[in-house]
Parts: structure tokens; sequence; C-alpha cells
């Protein structure tokens, strides 16, 4: 394969849009491995060691068979149970002798250190939700003392259990009552609050189900007065959604649990927790002081002022690069109608799949000609492809990705307004710079290594590590010439503003300067986001489904990675395929402890986030 495949451009004309003819796109295809070609490099395996590699894996099976035991939402006997559990062993660390360990071992130490002090600071957050929505759901605790004596095993009788319910139903009533007069009640909080009954509706299911059909006695009288309970649960939730919130029906239902702080455990882009729905945006600002806690655990020493001026510099510089391709396209400096072209190329439908197989291919080739990262047989094997559902779009209107590249493209379902603007934000140009973001060398990579590389450090992923890796790559493969096309450049550039704007919004949102509409008109003025995309933006940002950081975390990553490459690389101290290979086998973490360990920076047992990665930033821009 050639270092570049280029599109036809034999085309026609669509109202407008320049529709690039399926027939006539270019058709790479796809080879695979010998297994022979899967065998491992022993020598690097044995090179992945940490002597508290054992007790950080002994730390999350232990955090996580808590967890799995204490389910129960708003449980205070949860979060007393993990506090204690936070304190016993950062009295266990305290005994480690620091000063005789390995770089390696220093690093899993302040990493455990730091992990288990912001673990700390989430229950306090958590522990302010619950008062502010404790008004709001009364009835929590008579619900919560039914499920923790189940899980304890101090079983209720038939009697006790009628009497109990009919305790929960007659706080219930009252609530439902005072939400239907029209008690003031924000959106964010009454949202949240919906979401707890939804949570304690299937706490309270659970309770039922473990009894009834096996104790006789609980069968023959307790079923009726659950049934007459649960109902209730649900139509009080959908007054809190509806009534008050301004939801329309079915939207706010948590699917998988949502955060209000928390490093993003997913790879890339995980599927909103979120239903796609219509209707008003409801976040929910965590504050400066929040986002300062959020920033700590992240291991980010930059204020959110600093880290705004951050996005406003450096979309300083992709306007300037955008005018530049704008005027090589005859636009001048008008360079969203040179977007406006760019992003009015798309295939046709069901044309979407190959053009993704073949700029993942390019890209697979392009960084082994350039030699750039180590590309493992297996990892190139192995990625597969889906469509993305409809609904996802409504929140995710582009890839998602790793192992599996999920394909957003127009169904027979989605009207025509909606279809085009998924086409045009998804067009072989823009798509240049996103599917390797996805695949090799991004997210898909990157997962391959961290299963293999110091797992351990799986309880330490960072969205910061996770999305700053694939938009690094956006970076090198730009410094390396990958988009050598006006349009391609264009469409690259698109993606980096788009990432400057997330920084912006999402911390103007959170600190409680912006509202959601302003964040979907900033993105529309300022990246030329269609309204479709830039709503399905905003929404996707805070359906809270993400953590307030996730969706900066790409370019402060991305920034962080490069300056460490720099830092490396041009001293001479690495070449650059030496510096991603040893990245990668580094496994997870902030990307200040990162650079500790690659470049064996001296570390206290109570070291703190101090690197400034970008240099002295003066805040001076909203």
């Amino acid at each position: 394969m050639t270092s570049r495949i280029r599109l036809s451009m034999s085309v026609w004309l669509v109202v407008g849009a320049v529709v690039l003819d399926a027939q006539q796109l270019p058709h790479a295809t796809r080879t695979f491995s010998s297994p022979s070609a899967y065998a491992p490099d022993t020598r690097t395996l044995a090179g992945s060691t940490s002597e508290l590699r054992d007790l950080v894996g002994r730390f999350n099976d232990d955090r996580a068979a808590l967890l799995r035991f204490h389910t129960i939402p708003g449980s205070p006997a949860r979060r007393e149970r993990m506090r204690a559990f936070g304190d016993a062993w950062m009295k266990a660390l305290a005994g480690v002798n620091f000063n005789a360990l390995s770089q390696e071992g220093k690093v899993d130490y302040v990493l455990l250190r730091t992990r288990i002090e912001y673990d700390a600071a989430l229950l306090g957050r958590q522990d302010r939700v619950q008062r502010e929505i404790a008004p709001l759901v009364p009835f929590s605790a008579g619900i919560v003392t039914l499920a923790e004596n189940r899980q304890r095993l101090d079983f209720i009788g038939a009697d006790a259990a009628v009497q109990a319910l009919a305790d929960i139903a007659a706080k219930l009533n009252a609530a439902t009552a005072s939400a239907a007069a029209g008690e003031r009640i924000a959106p964010a909080t009454a949202v949240r609050a919906a979401q707890e009954v939804d949570a304690l509706g299937a706490a309270l299911g659970q309770w039922f189900t473990f009894y009834n059909g096996y104790d006789p006695a609980f069968t023959a009288v307790v079923p009726k007065p659950y049934q007459a309970l649960s109902q209730a649960l649900g139509t009080y939730a959908a007054t809190l959604r509806e009534k008050i919130a301004g939801l329309p029906p079915g939207a706010g239902q948590l699917t998988t649990g949502g955060r209000g702080g928390g490093r993003g455990g997913q790879a890339s882009g995980e599927q909103p927790a979120v239903r796609a729905n219509e209707g008003p945006i409801v976040g929910d600002p965590i504050g400066r002081e929040g986002l300062l806690e959020d920033l700590r655990g992240e291991m980010i020493a930059y204020t959110p002022e600093q880290l705004i001026e951050i996005g406003n510099r450096e979309y300083v510089w992709c306007e300037a690069e955008m005018i530049k391709a704008s005027r090589e396209l005859g636009f001048g400096d008008d360079w969203k109608k040179a977007l406006e072209k760019v992003k009015g190329i798309y295939v046709p439908r069901g044309a979407q799949p190959q053009l993704v197989r073949d700029l993942a291919l390019q890209a697979i080739a392009f960084v082994k000609q350039h030699d750039l990262v180590t590309v493992p047989a297996l990892a190139e094997d192995q990625w597969r492809m889906t469509m993305m559902a409809p609904a996802a779009m409504r929140v995710n209107p582009y890839f998602l990705g790793g192992e599996t590249i999920q394909v957003s493209y127009p169904t027979d379902t989605m009207s025509e307004s909606d279809s085009l603007m998924v086409m045009r934000g998804n067009g072989p140009h823009l798509s240049h710079a996103t599917v390797f973001h996805e695949l090799i060398p991004g997210h898909e990579l990157q997962g391959f290594m961290a299963q293999r590389y110091n797992p351990h450090r799986t309880l330490f992923r960072t969205p910061f590590l996770t999305e700053g890796w694939a938009l690094y790559w956006e970076y090198l493969m730009w410094d390396q010439g990958f988009h050598a096309s006006p349009e391609d450049r264009i469409g690259a550039l698109f993606w980096r503003m788009h990432r400057c704007a997330r920084i912006v919004f999402s911390l103007n949102f959170h600190l409680g300067r912006w509202t959601p509409e302003q964040c979907i008109q900033y993105l529309i003025d300022r990246v030329g986001h269609d309204r479709f995309t830039a709503e399905g933006e905003v929404r996707r940002s805070f359906n809270g489904a993400y953590s307030p950081l996730y969706q900066l975390a790409y370019m402060m990553g991305a920034l962080q990675i490069r300056s460490l490459m720099q830092e490396l690389v041009e001293s001479k101290k690495m070449t650059l395929k030496q510096f991603n290979d040893a990245f990668l086998h580094e496994g997870e973490m902030p990307i200040e402890m990162m650079r500790a360990a690659l470049t064996a920076k001296p570390l206290t047992r109570t070291y703190t986030a101090n690197w400034m990665f970008y240099g002295n930033v003066e805040a001076t821009r909203p």
C-alpha cells in the first residue's frame, strides 16, 4: 500500500454537496498475519516490573469486593465503610519503606496514595450531594435499611415487611405532594433526585424478589403493597424529571450510573450512560472547588482559569492554520466557507464502512512505513467494526473506538435533516484524522498494550492519558505530513479546534459561567459545528456519563504527552519510536507520573503535581 490513499474526485452534485461515488472509492485489501507472529517479546514483558504491583492489585481487588457488597445508593454505611477502608490503606502505605523502592515502585506508591486521597475527596462530594437531595428522598433510609439488612442476612418477617413498606409509602406520598405543589427545585437537583429514586426502586426490587415466591408468608401479603410502592416510585421519578426538570418522558434515566466526579473508566468514547433524548440539557456544574478537587486527583497543576487560557491559545494556532488551508482552496480568510466545502464532501449511504476500513489501513501503513511505534501483529489483526445505533448518534454523531470501531452514519429510520448532519460530520476529510484516533496508533493500540504491560495500573486509568494518547497522535501525524491536501488539513484542524472548544465550554459551564445553550452556540460559532452535532456534543458532555474533566482531558493530555516527548526526544535521550513504545509499556496513569517514570524524576512519599507542561500561564480570558 502506498503511504497515502487518495480518494477519487469523480463526483456528482447533490443539493450543493459533493457525494463520492462508492464504486470509484479505492478498495484496500486487509491482510492478516500468521499466528506465529503473535509470539510475545519476552524481554519487554520481563522489564514491566514494580515491587508494589501486587499491593496495587490487592487494593483494587479489595476495593472492588467492598463495592460489590455495598451497592445501595445513598447509603451512609457504604460511604462510611469506604472511608474507613481508605484510612486503613493510608496507614498501611505509611509502613512501606519508600526510599528502598525502585523508581517504578515509587511511581506506584505515589499513584496509589493519590488515588486513595482522591477517593476520599469524592466521598466528601457524595456527602454533599446526598444532603442536597435529602429533602426530595425522605424515604431513602427506609429502602436502604431493608436492602442492607437483606445483604447482611438479617431477614424480615412478613408483617414487618408490610409495615416497612407502608412507612416508606407514607414518606413517598408526602414528597410527591410537595413536588406537585410546585416547590422551587433546581432542574439539576431534580434529575439527581430522580436518578436516586430509580436506583432505590431497583434496590427495593432486589429485596422483594429475594423473598417473594420463596417465603410463603411474605408471598401471601407483601406483593400488593410492594407493587403499589414500586409504581409510585416510578411516578415520582417521572414527576421530578418531567414536571420539575422539564425533560421529556424517558430522558435523564441512567442506565449504567453517572458520576459527579472521578476518572473516566472507559476506553475511547464510552457509550453514554444516559438514554438519548430531546428536550433541555440539564447539566450539573460542580463549581470551582469541585474542579480543583478533580484536577488534584488527575495530577494537573494548573487552575481551571489557566486551562481555559491554554485552550484559547491553542485555538489561535488552529485558526491561523485554518486560514492558510482556506487560502489554498480559494476562500481567502473565510475559513468557515472552506470548512463548509469540506463538510459537503461525503460518501453515500452504505459506503462509510469501506471508507473507514481504507482510512484505517492507510494510517497503519503510514505509521509502519515511518517507523513511529511498534504495532504488534495481533493488535493489527484484531480490530473490528460495528455500526452505531440511531439513538446513540443523537448524543455522539461521530466514531467511537477501541478494539471495535463504531461507525456513525445514517440509517433508513433517521430523518433527512439528521442524516445529512451525520454525513457532513463524517466525510472522508473529517474522518481522515479520526479513524486512526480510534484504532491504530490511537485507542486500539493503546488498549491492547495496556492489557499486556503493567496491567495493575488500570486502577489509575485517566482520560488525560486515554484520550490524550489518541489526540497526541493527531498532533504527531500532522507533524509527520500525514494530511497532504488542504481538505485533509481542514478536517484535522476542525477536530483540533473542537478539542480547544471542549476545554473552554466545559470549564466555563462547570464554573457556572455558561449555560448549555451558550456552550452549543460556542461550538457553532468558533468551530463550525452544525446545530445537530453541537447539541449532541454538549448533551454528551453533561449527561452524567462523563467526569467533569473528561472533555478537556483530550487536549490537555495530548499537550502533556507532546511536552514529555519533546523533553526526551529532542534531547536525544530517546528516538521517537523508543519514546512511543516506552510510553505504552508503562501502563495507565496520570501523565505527570508517566514523566516521573520515564525521566527518573526524584519522588518523595508526599509528592504532588507541580509540572507546568505548558509553561507559566496567566489567565486573562473567560
